[in-house]
Parts: structure tokens; C-alpha cells; sequence
């Protein structure tokens, strides 16, 4: 058997590449998005009733991530990327099929687009369904996962001047929370786990249309050094 399946919506969201996109929903509550619902689902009757629901599951499409029956056994990053398990055991971009699920906060609903904040979707991300979370059904609280128990620790980031300073006109232009964004996401330490980086190698990331450079100026922690537009 087989399905075809047409999105229903796309992302357009702060994250213009895949590097350092937090690894679950919410780790980074700054990180905004819009989802442009396409016809026939941007009418107001696909949209009645979610007023007052704060949260959402958004289905999705990994569009940029390569999939398919090669990828049985996956090197999570929280394992720190040399460790295989099977692919069922972990929420590895790579799938059977580039499907992903995500949790997501509704701040609001603008003419056919919803506005979303604590995402990890990258910018372009084809939606193939929205459901709305369930509190009493969702959020189960004696689960357990031993590959996962708590969230990642997150890095000290700190700032040089000149690079703050930028962050600082950056985000008064884009009128986004700019300077927490690059903080939430550099917390979560984006560089593969094996590396171990000296302080002279760089690292740069795009958010919205600027461009992020930092470094490890130690292992324990991250210095921002520039924030320029694109």
C-alpha cells in the first residue's frame, strides 16, 4: 500500500539552515515562525474553535533530510553522535518516512496564518496536518525514557561587546526577540558532540537574515562574536 499526502500548510520560520536548530520543541521559546495554511485551509471555518487552545502538534515533513530503509540504525546527537540505535528508539531527522512531529506554542491567528513560538522547524517546512494538544492526553506524567530522563544542560553564553552591540540593532530591525533566540539556540551546544573545537575555529549559523558567528573560547562555554546581516 501507499499514500500521497499534500501539505496543508508551510513554515516560514526564523531558522534559514538546519545547524543549530534546537533537537526537541520548545528549547527555544524565542524562536518564532508563521504558518501559511494554503487553500482550501486557509478559510476561517478550517480554523474555528482554535481561539482559546495555547498549543499545537504540527505534523510535518522533513523536506531536507534524507530518508528511507538505509536508515535502520541512527547516531542520535544526545548520544553524542557515534553511539547506533535503532531508529524507532529516537527522534533522528533521518526516518523511514521524512516524517516528524512537533509541539508547538499558538500565539495567535492573522488572517489564514497561525503564529507559533518555541519552534524547531526549518524555514520552508511542508505541514502535512495540525492537531491540537491535549493536556489530560498528552503529557503523561509517569513516562519514562532512560535515552533521554532530562533535558540537555544547557552552555554559559557570553557576548563580546561589538557583537551585542550588533545583536542589539539586528533585533530593533527584524522587531523579533533576536539576542534570546541566538542564546536559546547556542545553549544547546549546536556543534556535533565528538568535536572538541580550540578556540580559534569559528562556528556561524543564519537566524532570520543574519548571520551568527561564535566560538569555544573553552570547552564549557560559547562567546558570540558577530551578528551582521546577510
Amino acid at each position: 500500500m501507499s499514500w500521497q499526502f499534500e501539505p496543508v500548510g508551510v513554515i516560514h520560520s526564523c531558522f534559514a539552515e538546519k545547524f543549530a536548530i534546537p533537537r526537541q520543541p520548545q528549547l527555544a521559546p524565542a524562536a518564532t515562525a508563521s504558518l501559511e495554511l494554503l487553500p482550501p485551509y486557509n478559510q476561517p471555518e478550517a480554523l474555528e474553535g482554535l481561539e482559546g487552545v495555547s498549543h499545537l502538534w504540527l505534523i510535518f515533513v522533513f523536506h531536507a533530510a534524507a530518508s528511507g530503509p538505509q536508515h535502520l540504525r541512527v547516531r542520535p546527537p544526545r548520544l553524542g553522535g557515534n553511539q547506533r540505535i535503532g531508529v524507532f528508539a529516537s527522534r533522528a531527522t533521518h526516518r523511514p518516512n521524512p516524517i516528524g512531529q512537533s509541539v508547538v506554542r499558538l500565539e495567535g491567528i492573522d488572517n489564514g496564518r497561525l503564529l507559533l513560538s518555541g519552534v524547531d522547524l526549518l524555514d520552508g517546512t511542508p505541514v502535512l496536518d495540525i492537531k491540537p494538544y491535549v493536556p489530560y492526553a498528552d503529557a503523561i506524567s509517569d513516562a519514562v525514557n532512560p535515552l533521554a530522563p532530562l533535558p540537555p544542560a544547557p552552555i554559559p553564553v557570553s557576548w563580546s561587546d561589538a557583537a551585542l552591540e550588533q545583536a542589539r540593532q539586528q533585533q530593533e530591525r527584524l522587531d523579533q526577540p533576536l539576542i534570546a533566540l541566538i542564546e536559546q539556540c547556542l545553549a544547546q551546544d549546536p556543534k556535533p558532540a565528538y568535536q572538541q573545537p580550540g578556540p580559534e575555529r569559528e562556528y556561524g549559523v543564519q537566524l532570520w537574515d543574519v548571520n551568527v558567528r561564535w566560538h569555544y573560547p573553552d570547552s564549557g562555554q560559547i562567546r558570540v562574536l558577530s551578528v551582521t546581516p546577510t
